[in-house]
């Protein structure tokens, strides 16, 4: 079941319909060439860009950092924290935070959306949890802890235009699975769970152009 979910989420139909977090980042790329992407765990999905011609990914978690290098997704690779790394102002087209602003501290997390900020000459893009939703270590990795929450409203006075990804909100829990697996039905909270799992994707059609609701945000600021 897990397979054929996978498959048919991957369809390029399925992707537009109900706007994946591929297809957003896609779309949302068209007009960048390099990307920076802080925190980018075992297998980003930047890897689905082809059109970017360099990237870097900075990962402090070793044994995610190996995975990502085994898939030749970046360019560059930098092991360190997010917090930690430093480039020149507009070095990037586009800064990604891919389900990462959840796992800093809400004041790292405003530093590092400013840095971003500055890094880009195009655009930042973040896509996090709509609020605070725990979670615990995953993978042997401490960092997949959730510090941080980060509401619509928030996002919003920061500049970013939101979107909605995951379907409705209440349909879904914190995932107790490993942080590299692609199992899209773990965090459904109800049961039978692929009952459940249909009817959040076609709640998807609502929450992507009305976030508020939504299970996930996925948040763009174009640069000035």
């Amino acid at each position: 079941m897990k397979s054929l979910i996978d498959k048919i989420y991957h369809t390029k139909i399925f992707a537009r319909i109900f706007h994946t977090v591929i297809y957003c980042l896609k779309q949302k790329l068209r007009d960048c060439e390099s990307v920076l992407d802080l925190g980018c765990g075992p297998s980003s999905p930047l890897q689905y860009c082809k059109n970017i011609k360099y990237s870097v990914g900075v990962e402090t978690f070793k044994p995610y950092l190996e995975e990502s290098k085994r898939k030749k997704i970046h360019t560059e690779y930098i092991e360190k924290k997010v917090e930690e790394v430093d480039f020149p102002d507009k070095s990037f087209d586009a800064v990604i935070l891919i389900e990462v602003l959840e796992h800093l501290p809400e004041k790292q997390g405003y530093e590092i959306l400013k840095k971003a900020e500055k890094w880009a000459k195009k655009k930042v893009i973040v896509s996090t949890p709509n609020g605070f939703l725990p979670q615990k270590a995953l993978d042997g990795n401490p960092f997949q802890k959730h510090l941080s929450g980060w509401s619509i409203e928030t996002m919003k006075g920061l500049g970013f235009h939101c979107r909605g990804l995951a379907g409705f909100k209440f349909l879904r829990q914190e995932a107790p699975v490993s942080g590299a697996g692609d199992d899209f039905m773990a965090s459904i909270r109800l049961r039978p769970r692929f009952f459940w799992f249909i009817v959040a994707t076609l709640s998807q059609l609502v929450t992507y152009p009305f976030p508020a609701d939504a299970f996930e945000l996925f948040c763009i600021k174009k640069i000035k």
